[in-house]
């Protein structure tokens, strides 16, 4: 039996002309391609002739486990995630899983460590940066990046997060903002940043980064609450420095500016 490899794969906004080459390649190259079923949808012109794994939203550990299993048996496996795979995905799911697997009594590839399935980690457009790039230059220093879901963190600790990165001036990526049985995270969040941040901030709004139904908005963060907010938005919100100019969102690094020469 051959040995089988697993990449874990980040497809950026979810579109192959968004992906890295090296996770086209990789994708390209599996017999099994695992993912959430709607990253795997993104992308299912590539998936021609390969078994397609799926699962719904908290199946997580779920979906890496059949993948490894998959593995095990020789099959070359691409695990996706959208964004990168080591920023709120998968990568470290599946290295948690490998080590307990590897101190089971008997672990799937037998006791040789040779058997053993390879694990590659592929990195690809985390969608802060997909967003920032979308929105100009916001995270031009330093920034601090907090998911609202508390599914798997307690909310209590995402208030001191948010309270912290506030009282220190971040500027905010807030990730999972809100949905249908969080509809208040994303409130009460707001009220906080506000006990440190002025109303003027600027706040860039960015729905479906790089996808059909994009949307990008420039607000503050009096007035960002107006505006639609829902689990595909990724909402960044200014430190004390940054501004808007024209339709771009601003957060200066601090470089000297020259005086520029008048003719």
């Amino acid at each position: 039996m051959k040995k089988g490899k697993i990449y874990v794969v980040g497809t950026g906004p979810g579109k192959r002309q968004h992906m890295t080459t090296e996770a086209q390649k990789a994708i390209e190259e599996s017999d099994v391609v695992v993912g959430y079923g709607i990253y795997v949808d993104l992308i299912r012109d590539m998936l021609t002739g390969k078994e397609v794994v799926t699962t719904g939203m908290t199946h997580e550990a779920k979906r890496c486990a059949a993948g490894i299993e998959l593995a095990s048996v020789g099959k070359v496996v691409s695990i996706i995630s959208s964004g990168d795979p080591g920023v709120y995905a998968m990568a470290g799911l599946v290295l948690e899983l490998m080590k307990n697997y590897s101190s089971e009594v008997e672990p799937l590839w037998g006791h040789d460590i040779r058997n053993r399935p390879d694990v590659k980690i592929i990195a690809g457009v985390p969608a802060h940066c997909s967003c920032a790039s979308l929105l100009g230059a916001p995270l031009m220093h330093d920034f601090a990046s907090i998911s609202l879901s508390d599914r798997l963190t307690p909310w209590e600790l995402i208030e001191k997060r948010l309270h912290n990165a506030s009282d220190a001036d971040f500027v905010i990526v807030m990730y999972n903002p809100k949905s249908k049985g969080r509809t208040h995270h994303i409130d009460k969040a707001r009220d906080i940043m506000l006990k440190y941040k002025t109303k003027d901030t600027p706040v860039g709004i960015v729905k479906a980064a790089m996808r059909d139904d994009e949307t990008v908005t420039l607000t503050t963060l009096g007035e960002m609450l107006n505006h639609e907010i829902d689990m595909q938005t990724t909402v960044i919100v200014g430190n004390s420095h940054t501004f808007c100019w024209e339709n771009w969102m601003v957060t200066p690094r601090g470089y000297k500016l020259e005086p520029q020469a008048v003719v």
